[in-house]
């Protein structure tokens, strides 16, 4: 896997550079993988209690971005997925020990708990007050790990956040300790991966699943899950982790939570919100009560696909903690869930569409009408993986999906539209389509559809072919004002312009409808194939230049298809 580094042995250094370059606020010890508050010495002569976390690197941006006030005084970087040394850690309790003492926060790792447990003792023999708490969230594993316990995972930072705003308050040690404590018994995370990371210095996959297993309960260095299943729907995955962690958690009716969405490194962020839908929706229904929701990259490994949810109890203190202001660069405040969508009524307009245009005078035209809108969007769904590998090639690979979606669109709206009245049809098909289909092709068929109703609308016949010829050449103008298009361009138009040529030809010639359309397939097709030696100047295929040539263009290809189908209708 391609990864931006210089020297796999050096990220972590290159790393905690970026950090200081990027934020004044912050500083390090020399010689040594140890970020500081800029302003730790000064928060030491105040008499408030620092606050110590880290680990290995890997989890940005755990742990150094939660280092600012009302969080971490300081984070100490291992190698990554490995504890950092005794050291290290003993000199950051040195570096930010002041007369309220230091409470270390880590995860229940042996590596973490020995080398942050003998740097507390040295500096313990030195006369530093410090106290350690162990975090351990995962409640993955049926015997809870076995000797070792749970394993610390993504609500450490909830833990963070809540000792870092006692100490900011100025609560003593021990009272600090204790808050942090409550909070990790109160504290259950589970994880679900859709694959491995890859550590840089190891170059390959730490595990390996098949593209139609996911990892339950996996950890956050790499290492396998406690379970693995087959790939389903995201709400039947989340399903397995909630029913885990509301099992484990004894979390039931009237008890308010705080809920933590984590990104384990490489999932899409729209699938984050697709995750903090279900989860809000569970645990509504199970009458809990979220009073705070975090969505977001907390404590990941690596680029690794996948999520963790934590579930923490909370209490007015709590939710207050979680609240208090930070200036840790990476922590996010909470936000409040709703109780519901809240969604407001669509604007209607003031023309109503049923109002446009006359209605059909021959009964056969309307057959036609409807048969033809059918046979288009048909032909859009089924062209969709064609449509799809080819704008892969010469842009973003959406077109095929888009279209699709707006014909199965117009394929639901079919029993509602008025046939009787064309115009007003093509109205609401414009319409709909402004709504359904996203990137350049919405508006760009939606304006052309719309030109079209309102020229159909001006006709006091509507089955006249001379008028569908002078909306079809209406709509291509309009499309070519709002988009600035022209022909030779490669785009839709260079199969569209040569189609309204066909048609007008046909229409003055008295020809039939079947022969007009016909015309204006052959013209579109021999548009289309000519698109595949211009070069791109619109569109994201203007960023690919040459390497386009020798592909149709996508959007002229799609007309070619659905004109096509339209011709095989009416013949």
């Amino acid at each position: 896997m391609k990864k931006l580094v210089n020297n796999p042995l050096l990220v972590v250094e290159d790393m905690i550079e970026g950090l200081l370059l990027a934020d004044e606020r912050l500083t390090r010890i020399e010689g040594e993988n140890v970020v500081l508050r800029r302003d730790y010495r000064a928060l030491a002569e105040g008499g408030k209690v620092a606050i110590i976390s880290g680990g290995g690197a890997g989890h940005e941006p755990a742990h150094a971005g939660y280092v600012g006030v009302g969080m971490l005084t300081a984070a100490v970087i291992g190698a990554v997925f490995t504890s950092p040394g005794v050291d290290a850690v003993l000199s950051a309790i040195r570096a930010v020990a002041g007369p309220a003492g230091v409470l270390l926060i880590i995860k229940n790792y042996t590596g973490d708990r020995l080398n942050f447990g003998l740097a507390a003792e040295i500096a313990r023999a030195d006369g530093i007050a410090v106290e350690m708490v162990v975090v351990r969230d995962d409640v993955a594993l049926d015997d809870d790990g076995g000797a070792v316990g749970r394993r610390g995972i993504a609500g450490t930072v909830l833990v963070h956040k809540i000792a870092g705003a006692a100490a900011e308050a100025g609560l003593a040690l021990a009272q600090v300790k204790a808050e942090a404590e409550a909070a990790g018994a109160g504290l259950f995370s589970m994880g679900l991966g859709l694959g491995a990371c890859i550590v840089p210095a190891a170059g390959k996959r730490g595990f390996e699943l098949a593209e139609d297993e996911v990892e339950y309960g996996l950890g956050i260095h790499g290492e396998s899950g406690a379970r693995r299943g087959p790939i389903q729907p995201a709400d039947a995955m989340l399903d397995q982790l909630l029913d885990r962690l509301i099992s484990r958690s004894g979390i039931g009716a009237a008890d308010r939570v705080a809920l933590l969405v984590n990104n384990l490194g490489g999932t899409a962020v729209q699938e984050l919100s697709i995750v903090a839908r279900h989860a809000l929706k569970r645990l509504r229904d199970a009458g809990v009560r979220p009073e705070a929701a975090l969505v977001g990259s907390f404590l990941t490994a690596l680029e690794m696909p996948g999520v963790s949810l934590s579930l923490l109890k909370l209490d007015d203190q709590r939710l207050q903690r979680l609240h208090a202001p930070s200036a840790a660069l990476a922590w996010v405040p909470p936000s409040r869930p709703g109780a519901s969508l809240g969604a407001v009524p669509p604007s209607k307009g003031i023309v109503e569409a049923s109002a446009l245009g006359a209605c059909w005078r021959d009964p056969n035209d309307k057959a036609r009408f409807v048969k033809a809108i059918a046979a288009a969007s048909a032909a859009l769904k089924e062209a969709e993986p064609e449509l799809t590998e080819l704008d892969a090639v010469v842009g973003d690979g959406d077109l095929g999906i888009s279209l699709a979606r707006g014909a199965r669109a117009i394929e639901d709206l079919i029993p509602r539209l008025d046939m009787d009245r064309p115009a007003a049809a093509l109205h609401a098909i414009s319409a709909m389509l402004r709504r359904v289909l996203g990137g350049t092709s919405g508006p760009l068929y939606a304006v052309f559809v719309l030109r079209l109703a309102t020229r159909i609308a001006e006709a006091e016949d509507p089955g006249r072919s001379a008028g569908w010829a002078a909306a079809f050449r209406a709509g291509c103008d309009a499309m070519q004002s709002l988009g600035g298009a022209r022909a030779g361009d490669r785009t839709m138009l260079d199969a569209l312009l040569p189609a309204a040529d066909a048609i007008e030809r046909a229409a003055g010639r008295g020809d039939d409808a079947r022969a007009i359309v016909r015309a204006a397939v052959m013209a579109a097709e021999q548009g289309a194939e000519a698109t595949k030696a211009m070069a791109p100047r619109l569109g994201r295929s203007a960023y690919v230049g040459a390497r386009v040539l020798g592909y149709p263009d996508p959007g002229a290809h799609a007309v070619a298809v659905w004109l096509r189908a339209i011709s095989a209708a009416l013949a």
